[in-house]
């Protein structure tokens, strides 16, 4: 009796003491609140206030994203509260919750799916009333005929009954095909959102030593992958007279499984992986920058050179208009690309004034950063054998203070989008050149002067003479600057002579062949510059001298 009584105390006490630990064990739930966000991964935060016991307490923060990376865990607990432990796992029986969109595109696709399921049983029903009907069909024996009246009677009934049956499947499918259409429109969305089946969550359990009971706050924040930020720009400038105005903006992702509901959010371009450990100076070598393809990553953007010069500008525009007549391909979602950059390695940290919402579907959303008003010189630039256009171009000072990242611009010229530049940070220089597109109030054309055009023959050779006349008007009220080329074409063979007969003053570069003339054009202004060159080569030879650009058309 008395071992009996003392197992019972023995298992009483047992039960008592893990009553009282599975008390001390709280589950707590706490959304992102502020975010650090990097060129790629984000230190997320969150707070809590608890209600400690004296002794030790067990806190599980739940419903996190499993893309933390556990060695970057911080912990703080606000008064005499000791921490003796930090662990994290993922919970694969807790699922991530989903947003209330996906939630409910996900309940209407369930609803439509069910609705589908009752059609079909209905069509069943009627197919398989058709094929007894049809099996059944026979009347009366083999030996004995059927009356007439009753052959008519019975036909009437399997016509008036068929026609019944084949109309209400007809209405059926009709309900299916619609059904179906649904279905698939709102997976399409299900897709675009990113949403995902059953994703796991991850847990943070904190292990404290209170002295008492008392209330007390704890923050924690860890670094996440799968969310980064780009720069984007917006360049306006109202006229060549005033200010370019440079809005700062940033397209921010986020993956990790977790939506980020109205928080406050820093951009940086520190390295979240970076270590603790002193930092060591490498090598500074210094060298000239060399010719550089920009790859523009992701939501489908073309690879397309660009280059710092006004002639580089003009040869971008004209491979965008070539690219913009080639078919688009959009028919999935493309995944997040990335590329690499230049940046500081002092690093800029930019504090968002507004909250912003950021759901976990990889999409990038516009977040405002900053806004500048810079002082700018402008100028004019035209190769009209390539585009009979003038190109208004901006130089740019005092842009190295502003912690610019590389990325697109979209460039606006008096209130008119005139397409996409690129802010290249990488050159030492202090000056940023950009275009501002075409400026239909200076024109250009270049004009073949058929009179002074010849073909000749010179014994065994050939000799052609060409002949252009450029015309300059500028309809501004105000100066400009202008820059003009064209070329001469340059020989690769010794039988080939080139010789320039009038070229109107123009600086010739020898290694290029390009002629460039540049001048100011006063208001209401037209300037003429002529051109004319020859070309002498073997008479037996086919010379191709008319230069030409590939394009694109259509076949029948």
């Amino acid at each position: 009796m008395k071992k009996t009584l003392s197992a019972l105390f023995i298992l009483t006490n047992s039960i008592l003491s893990f009553s009282q630990i599975a008390e001390l064990t709280q589950e707590v739930s706490s959304p992102v609140q502020s975010a650090i966000v990097y060129l790629y991964g984000a230190e997320v935060s969150h707070t809590k206030q608890v209600n400690l016991n004296a002794g030790k307490n067990k806190i599980v923060f739940t419903g996190l994203s499993p893309k933390l990376t556990a060695k970057s865990i911080q912990v703080n607990v606000a008064g005499d509260i000791t921490i003796l432990a930090i662990s994290d796992a993922i919970n694969y029986m807790e699922n991530q919750k989903e947003n209330d969109r996906i939630k409910l595109l996900k309940d209407s696709v369930t609803i439509l799916n069910d609705a589908i399921v009752n059609i079909n049983n209905d069509k069943d029903a009627y197919t398989t009333e058709k094929n007894m009907l049809l099996k059944n069909i026979s009347i009366g024996g083999n030996e004995k005929g059927v009356a007439i009246a009753e052959l008519k009677l019975a036909a009437d009934f399997y016509r008036s009954r068929i026609k019944e049956i084949n109309g209400e499947i007809f209405k059926l499918d009709q309900k299916l095909s619609q059904l179906n259409t649904s279905v698939n429109k709102i997976n399409q969305q299900l897709t675009e959102l990113n949403a995902k089946n059953n994703q796991p969550s991850a847990e943070i359990t904190i292990l404290l030593s209170s002295p008492a009971k008392i209330t007390t706050t704890i923050s924690l924040k860890y670094i996440v992958t799968d969310a980064g930020w780009a720069p984007s720009y917006d360049l306006r400038a109202e006229d060549i007279n005033q200010p370019i105005e440079l809005k700062y903006r940033a397209k921010v992702f986020n993956n990790t499984g977790v939506d980020w509901n109205d928080i406050k959010i820093k951009l940086s371009t520190a390295d979240p992986s970076q270590s603790a450990s002193k930092p060591i100076l490498s090598t500074w070598n210094l060298d000239y920058n060399p010719g550089i393809i920009y790859k523009k990553g992701g939501y489908g953007y073309s690879n397309s050179p660009v280059s710092q010069s006004a002639e580089g500008y003009v040869q971008n525009a004209v491979s965008t208009m070539e690219q913009s007549i080639m078919p688009a391909q959009k028919n999935a979602i493309l995944p997040i690309k990335f590329e690499e950059i230049q940046v500081s390695e002092l690093s800029a940290e930019f504090d968002i004034k507004n909250s912003y919402s950021i759901p976990s579907d990889s999409k990038p959303y516009i977040v405002d950063v900053t806004e500048y008003k810079l002082p700018a010189t402008f100028q004019h630039f035209s190769a009209p054998k390539v585009v009979r256009d003038a190109f208004l171009l901006a130089r740019i000072t005092g842009w190295e203070d502003l912690d610019l990242v590389e990325g697109p611009a979209n460039v606006y010229y008096g209130g008119t989008y005139v397409g996409q530049s690129y802010i290249y940070t990488r050159s030492a220089d202090d000056t940023l050149d950009l275009s501002l597109g075409r400026d239909n109030k200076v024109l250009v054309t270049r004009s073949k002067i058929k009179e002074y055009c010849s073909k000749k023959m010179f014994g065994g050779a050939v000799k052609e003479t060409f002949a252009y006349e450029m015309v300059l008007k500028n309809n501004r009220k105000t100066p400009v600057q202008m820059e003009l080329q064209d070329q001469l074409p340059l020989s690769t063979q010794s039988d080939i002579l080139v010789e320039a007969i009038e070229t109107s003053k123009a600086e010739y570069d020898p290694k290029t062949g390009k002629l460039t003339w540049s001048c100011v054009l006063q208001p209401g202004e037209v300037k003429k510059i002529g051109l004319s060159f020859s070309v002498k080569y073997p008479k037996n030879t086919n010379l191709n001298i008319q230069k030409t650009e590939t394009r694109m058309r259509a076949t029948f």
